[in-house]
Order: structure tokens, then sequence, then C-alpha cells
């Protein structure tokens, strides 16, 4: 769009937001917005941005994130939270004199139910703002991200640092009263964090590097939900994260050696990622250079379980059954994949790997079963599923055929 406001070309703002949705996740479930100083929504990444709009104004969020600005509050983010649990990022550019205001959200700490939700818009003056938008707003608050303080805030951070070329840590971001109280209440502070659930975190990613895993993206957006890096307190927030990504660096390495990774690579490798991170100028190129080391020691050790003497076919057999453990695997799409006949596919498989495809593709199973076992309270039968088994009852018979254990017993064990 193409708006002049008080002179501000707010096409700008649009390029801006642009800018900053590069340092968000890639799956679009983040938003970002743009307002003028006169609450004209200018610019959104949000595909419903006319209903959530409304949710930012009628929640008054952006009563609130325009008082900032006449307070003159607008060096730091600010979390502006609201009664039915949403919260939101506000930022300034400061380069224009903090005449736009840039938001992102909303998000959630914890899953609100419906009924109580409702009765926290019910509390607004509802009569005024539309029992329609209300309605409308229930049926969509299903679709707003779950995202854990910690990271929220890490992101907070990074987007401030692009709008502003700033240095700015998590703990710089700033809370009005309902955002900091949702804070307390969705994850207290450090010395009361429920470390259990940090460690069965970690635990599961790094199990994830040993294994190979190709799917290891959502182990570790949870644990980065979970914990906000290494708790080392200090004035520089750029070398708080240095120091975190070097412990993370650390882990990472030592768990690719124990997946069979020589440690005559896996050091030097270690190293150059902890030298790269000292070298980085700002928090975005720390988040970019994480996300590329921790890649690439999984597909190091990946190349090591497959057999590198496996032929091309046989590999992207291997690949492609790790990428789609979800759900029921047929020999005719393996075959469609490779440019084979099934049979001479199940013929080639069985010649390179000596299992057949069935075993494999169970095998695969199983083991992706006993981390999930291992590092989730996911039930049996909710593994079952999520492994794409018919039923709980087959699963449980391949699980004890595979390791001699039923999943009972197999998590017990592991876990005492």
């Amino acid at each position: 769009m193409n708006v002049d406001i008080s002179g501000i070309e707010l096409t700008q703002g649009e390029e801006n937001l642009i800018l900053m949705q590069k340092s968000l996740p890639e799956n679009g479930r983040l938003w970002l917005w743009n307002y003028s100083l006169t609450g004209r929504l200018c610019g959104s990444t949000c595909p419903d941005a006319a209903l959530f709009d409304e949710a930012f104004r009628n929640l008054e969020g952006l009563d609130k994130a325009l008082a900032l600005a006449e307070q003159g509050k607008t060096e730091a983010p600010v979390l502006i939270g609201s009664s039915v649990g949403l919260v939101w990022a506000v930022f300034f550019e400061r380069e224009r004199n903090n005449s736009l205001l840039f938001v992102l959200g909303p998000v959630v700490y914890e899953r609100v139910d419906r009924r109580t939700m409702r009765e926290g818009l019910r509390l607004l003056t509802l009569d005024r703002r539309g029992a329609d938008w209300a309605g409308r707003f229930l049926d969509a608050a299903g679709r707003i991200p779950l995202m854990r303080y910690p990271l929220f805030t890490r992101y907070a951070a990074l987007i401030h640092n692009a709008l502003n070329h700033d240095q700015i840590g998590p703990e710089a971001v700033l809370s009005l009263e309902g955002a900091d109280a949702q804070a307390r209440d969705a994850d207290p502070d450090e010395s009361k964090r429920d470390r259990n659930r940090v460690y069965t975190a970690e635990r599961a990613l790094l199990q994830m590097v040993r294994n190979g895993d190709l799917l290891y993206e959502n182990a570790l957006e949870d644990s980065m939900q979970l914990s906000g890096g290494t708790p080392v307190q200090g004035e520089d927030p750029l070398r708080q994260a240095k120091t975190s990504i070097t412990v993370f660096t650390t882990l990472v390495s030592r768990a690719a050696m124990e997946g069979g990774l020589s440690p005559q690579v896996a050091y030097p490798l270690g190293d150059s990622y902890i030298q790269a991170a000292e070298d980085c100028r700002d928090l975005g190129e720390l988040s970019a250079l994480a996300a590329a080391m921790i890649r690439d020691f999984i597909l190091r050790v990946r190349r090591l379980r497959v057999n590198p003497d496996y032929s091309h076919a046989v590999r992207k057999c291997c690949d492609y059954i790790e990428l789609n453990l979800s759900r029921k695997i047929r020999t005719e799409e393996l075959a469609a994949l490779t440019g084979y006949s099934p049979y001479y596919l199940t013929e080639k498989f069985s010649r390179e790997t000596g299992m057949t495809l069935a075993n494999y593709i169970r095998y695969a199973k199983v083991e992706r079963a006993k981390i999930l076992l291992e590092t989730t309270k996911m039930s049996v039968g909710e593994i079952a599923e999520a492994l794409g088994f018919n039923t709980t009852n087959y699963f449980i018979a391949v699980f004890r055929e595979t390791t001699g254990y039923s999943p009972g017993k197999y998590k017990k064990e592991r876990r005492e």
C-alpha cells in the first residue's frame, strides 16, 4: 500500500515487515503488524488480518501501545497482555523518530479453554464491541500460536534488533502489568523453572542427534520454548547468547560422537562453530548459526547410520521412511520415488541392507517410539497413533518383537 500520514511514506513500514519476517520461523505462525500513531493498520503478515486487528483493538492492546508512544516508552520492546491470555510485543522504529508502531503476535503462553475465554470476553463491554466479533474470534482462537515466555521474548528481542540495529537480549523486553502476570504464571523465574521439563526436552533433542533423526525441528523448538539458554547474567546480551551457543554446540557435538561421528571430525567441527559464534556481530547471526550447526551434525550422523555403500535409491528410501514415520508407508510409493518396480526395489533393498522393506520400516518406527517413550508424557496409545500403527495392540506386539520389552516396561526401566 502507499499511504502518506504526517509526511511518512508507509511503504517503508511494509518493507520493514518483510525484513523482520526473516527473523521468524518459516512456518508463518508468528504475525507482524504495522500501525500508524493514529491507530491505522498499515500492513500485516496475518492471513486473517481483519479479525485479529479487531482483537488487538477490542482487547485494548492498541490503546495500550499508542499510550506507550505518548509516554515516550519506546526504547525497548514491551509485552502487552489481555484478559483472555493473548500477548503481543510492541516495537518502535528509532530511525524514524518512533513514528511507526510495529507489533508481533498475538501468542498465548498456555492454551485457554473455550469456556474460560468466552467468560473473559463477556466481561468486556461487548455490547459496544459486538457479540458477532466475539463469536468469530472464539472460532479462530485455536489458530493463535502457543509459545513459551522465554522463546517469545527471544523473538521480540530479535525483531527489535532487526528494526533498530540494536544488540539487546530477551531480558531487556519489558512488560505491562497484564503480560507480566501471565509471564509469572506461565514461566516462573529461573530458580523456580521446571528443570525436569527442560531436561526431558533437551534429552529428546540430543537423542535425535545421536540417531541422525531428520525430524529434529519440533524437538529443537520444544527445547527453545522451555529454556532461555545458559542463565549467565551480564550487561552484554550478545555475550550471554554466545555463551549459550558454546554450551549448546558442546552438547550437540558430544551427542554426535555417541551416535558414531568420529572425534577427529566432531571436535574440530564443534570448535569451528564455537569460533564462528564468537565472530558473530548480532543475535540474528547467532540464531542462524545455531540452526546450521545442529543440522550439520545431524546430517553427518545420518550419513554414517545409512551405510555409505548403499545405492542412491536405497539411501533415498531410508530418508523417505525416516521423514514419514507418522503414516503407513507403501512399497508402491517407494518404488515410484526411485523409478523401480516394487518387486525389483524390494529385492534390491533386501540385498543391500539385509532387511526387508517392511522390517526396516518397523525398525525405524520402533526407534522413534523409544525416543517418545523416554522423553515425552505420551501414552502408549498416543505413540501408536502418532507412528501410524493401525491398533495399539499391534504396536505393542511389534515393539516387543523388536526390543524384547513391552513399551510400558521399556518406559519404566528407562525412566527409573
